[in-house]
């Protein structure tokens, strides 16, 4: 199959428009080519006039490994432009940096997920395009998640830059539809252009959403593999809980654990629970110790999610459940324990808002999990209607 960049960069006529424009590019270390050449390298060698880049979170150069770590505005050494960052003294693109090009090239590797943050810095991008009448082209590439959607929808007023709109946690689009979605949910007037991939095939094995033939680029530090990807949507909520979710250790957001629970016995409470939300994956109890971050130095008795070889199955795999249900588990397990952090921890510069509920775009999970008497048909009950409504929603924006 062949990503957005690459057919741009294999096609004279597509890169046609592009003539006599002054290009801004989008891009953190993800954004490569077939043959690994970074994109803002491979336009320059294409004759793209590039006079700008944006960084997103993490930045341009991935350089920044923890979570909510700003990146400084630099000039590229190499070409010498300009380089923006969006997740440091601002989240959205300035005045002055949208003066510096016609047409903005958006080159991300997304997870599929509400709460990672590129999908909003893509709103961000629309809304000042649309304000400042700049064109914008979506070089289009894998939601390596899949097309299954999970989760309930953001609700009204909880809207954060892990949450920019009323979309499920799961979402199953890729960055180009995303685009679409946004355009049309927020009425914004912007020229926009979604390169397409050709030979995507989300619902065909054993790649699924991510092609086996094709490398795998870290997209933020944290992001090491497929099965990170594909679990993402479940272990990001352990960000908003006490527990580890893997930071300081090679395998950070596939895994969740604490020194002072059992994951054997969590393992089975989850089991005994919701067996029917376990399908499409394995658990396998741990042993970790990180080396930053929560509980570091400590070791943590935890839960690995394996969405991959043999266990896999695209259609049944239910991560935010999965994850739903390991902390459901450790209540039932422990009634007392302090999973969730509290308002002190200033989740992405919120206020006075729980973390959980800040992932969540809501405290629905959270008042589940908490309720002895909840069980997992409570938490379908929400989700279930949630979900429907999303895929009817985004049923007309498919490319693929």
């Amino acid at each position: 199959m062949t990503f957005g960049i690459d057919r741009l960069l294999a096609d004279p006529a597509l890169r046609k428009p592009l003539a006599g424009q002054r290009v801004a590019l989008l891009a953190h270390p993800a954004s490569v080519s077939a043959d690994l050449t970074h994109s803002l390298d491979a336009l320059v060698a294409a004759g793209v006039n590039v006079t700008a880049v944006f960084g997103p979170q993490h930045g341009v150069r991935g350089d920044l490994q923890d979570n909510m770590m700003e990146s400084p505005d630099f000039t590229d050494p190499v070409h010498g432009v300009p380089c923006f960052s969006l997740y440091g003294e601002v989240r959205r693109p300035t005045g002055q940096s949208m003066h510096t090009f016609d047409v903005v090239l958006i080159d991300l590797q997304d997870l599929g997920c509400r709460i990672y943050t590129y999908v909003t810095t893509l709103l961000y991008m629309l809304e000042a395009a649309a304000q400042h009448g700049k064109a914008v082209w979506v070089l289009d590439r894998p939601n390596p998640a899949g097309r299954p959607v999970e989760g309930t929808l953001l609700r009204p007023g909880c809207e954060s830059f892990v949450g920019a709109a009323p979309m499920v946690m799961r979402h199953g689009l890729t960055i180009g539809e995303m685009g679409r979605w946004f355009i049309r949910h927020f009425n914004l007037d912007v020229d926009y252009r979604v390169i397409e991939m050709e030979g995507w095939a989300p619902t065909v094995g054993p790649g699924f959403g991510w092609p086996t033939d094709r490398v795998w680029i870290n997209p933020s530090p944290n992001a090491a593999n497929v099965n990170m990807a594909r679990a993402y949507a479940g272990t990001v909520m352990v960000e908003g809980a006490t527990l580890s979710e893997g930071r300081g250790t090679t395998r950070p957001l596939e895994i969740f654990g604490a020194p002072d629970i059992d994951a054997k016995a969590v393992i089975a409470e989850m089991h005994r629970l919701a067996p029917h939300w376990l399908a499409g994956c394995k658990l396998r109890d741990i042993w970790f110790q990180p080396t930053f971050h929560k509980h570091v130095g400590q070791l943590c008795s935890g839960v690995h999610i394996h969405a991959e070889g043999a266990w896999y199955d695209d259609a049944a795999f239910q991560p935010w459940r999965v994850q739903a249900l390991g902390f459901k588990a450790i209540r039932s397990l422990y009634p007392d324990y302090p999973i969730w952090r509290g308002t002190d921890f200033k989740y992405e510069y919120t206020d006075d808002v729980l973390a959980i509920d800040v992932i969540n775009g809501g405290p629905d999970l959270r008042l589940w999990v908490d309720d002895a008497g909840a069980v997992a048909g409570d938490l379908d009950a929400l989700a279930l209607a949630d979900e429907a409504a999303w895929h009817d929603e985004i049923s007309d924006l498919l490319i693929y």
